[in-house]
């Protein structure tokens, strides 16, 4: 599983950081060259765009892993903003 975390952290404050967001991502293929994924994402309320918190599952198809960690987390990304407007 690979778990992508988001934190705000006021001024670089430690103490106050906490999560506004998070993806898991399971991979469906057994590590197969080209995978497909299972994505579960939520966001918590935010306030500056008058939406609750949500949560959703999904999908990404035929993702190349021989590409750099970071294709993945931009797929998830993507997936990830597309749902968060389908709340508002």
């Amino acid at each position: 599983m690979l778990r992508i975390i988001v934190q705000l952290v006021p001024g670089g404050d430690e103490q106050r950081a906490h999560e506004v967001a998070r993806a898991e991502l399971g991979n469906l293929s057994e590590l197969a060259p080209t995978s497909d994924y299972s994505i579960r994402a939520r966001e918590g309320a935010n306030p500056l765009r008058a939406s609750a918190a949500w949560e959703r599952r999904g999908l990404i198809v035929s993702h190349d892993r021989c590409q750099s960690v970071w294709a993945l987390v931009a797929k998830a990304a993507l997936w990830a903003a597309t749902e968060a407007e389908k709340t508002s």
